[in-house]
């Protein structure tokens, strides 16, 4: 007989904001909630925005969107490469009992750095993409003594998950959800974001037009600053990321969201129907401690691996999370998926 399932109580803290003084007066900021002000998303220019603009508005909002990501040639290699991968796939739960989180009309294509060169650079390995995720999601261990040398030790971003999405025409809508529940993250309302809230973020750049029609995604701007522990979403709270091909939107895996309902089997404004596709390429990135969502190691062939440049080949996961995380034989992984380097002398912990 299997062993009963043991519930552990989760321990809830108290919600957290930092007081100011002024004029010898304590004010405790407004915790952000469900009922507080929804903040305005923000729309950015590819060619003219700045890492810090984007991040300054995403801690805020939770989302942006950043219009001229990719151009025409660059969408059309993307849909060559992925488009026999989407055409093989399945409906979700057929003969594999996952239940119905996606609507039987989509498909979808997974481990694309492997797949698509043009993924693996231009979404991937997009700069001001990975530039964001850098500046949110970096953590640094100012405190690591050992024996009377401290060593102050960074652990860079790795990619969580790779999936196309392709919406087909009568999906309904997805149901509103966190993405990091995956890494049992728990955390209070907040007054304002601060850095270190997150597990994760996720980056879905358009194939074709998405509207609120044909599915577009949809999310509660403002939520990642809300205590987990209230819920449910409100539908009437969501704000729908509409794309021009090649547009992208990023947004915190600790937002309310989900794709929506593409209604483009229905007669339109003008009685007429014109069936759609919403076509999406979608990335998320998480912290270098944290384990990968989609496992690299196994849908992405190691041969095509060593075809990556090498500063996506540790996104993918062979970088070492400093001080020794990720090790091969007490050494960096690089070294393991490049046998031929000279070996340097000793190994990650000097003994």
């Amino acid at each position: 007989m299997a062993p009963s399932a043991v519930e552990i109580p989760t321990i809830i803290p108290k919600a957290f904001s930092t007081p100011t003084t002024t004029n010898g007066k304590v004010h405790v900021p407004d915790l952000k909630g469900p009922d507080s002000p929804l903040p305005e998303v923000k729309s950015f220019d590819a060619s003219t925005c700045t890492v810090d603009e984007v991040v300054a508005a995403i801690r805020v909002v939770g989302g942006v969107i950043v219009r001229g990501l990719l151009d025409a040639d660059e969408l059309a290699s993307l849909e060559k490469d992925t488009r026999p991968w989407l055409d093989r796939d399945t409906a979700w739960g057929e003969g594999g009992g996952e239940g119905d989180f996606f609507p039987a009309e989509t498909r979808r294509a997974f481990g694309m750095v492997t797949k698509s060169k043009t993924f693996a650079e231009r979404i991937v390995g997009n700069s001001l993409w990975k530039s964001v995720t850098d500046a949110l999601l970096t953590s640094a261990l100012h405190w690591n003594w050992i024996g009377e040398k401290n060593e102050t030790c960074v652990s860079r971003p790795q990619l969580n998950n790779t999936i196309v999405f392709s919406i087909g025409p009568g999906a309904r809508d997805q149901a509103l959800h966190r993405d990091d529940p995956i890494h049992h993250v728990y955390h209070p309302a907040a007054a304002t974001h601060e850095i270190g809230r997150d597990a994760g973020i996720g980056f879905f750049v358009a194939g074709k037009k998405t509207t609120k029609r044909n599915g577009a995604t949809r999310f509660i701007p403002g939520s990642h600053l809300w205590d987990y522990a209230v819920g449910p979403p409100r539908e009437s709270q969501t704000f729908y990321a509409e794309l021009n091909p090649g547009d992208g939107f990023m947004v915190l895996s600790g937002c309310y969201h989900g794709g929506s309902a593409n209604k483009t089997n229905e007669p339109g404004v003008d009685g007429v129907i014109k069936e759609e596709e919403r076509l999406v390429y979608s990335t998320f990135m998480t912290r270098g401690y944290l384990r990968q969502e989609e496992n690299q190691y196994l849908v992405n062939p190691v041969e095509k691996v060593r075809e990556l440049p090498e500063n996506l080949q540790e996104l993918v996961g062979y970088g070492l999370s400093k001080p020794f995380l990720g090790w091969v034989d007490l050494k960096d992984p690089m070294l393991w998926l490049h046998p031929e380097r000279p070996k340097k002398s000793g190994d990650l912990f000097g003994v």
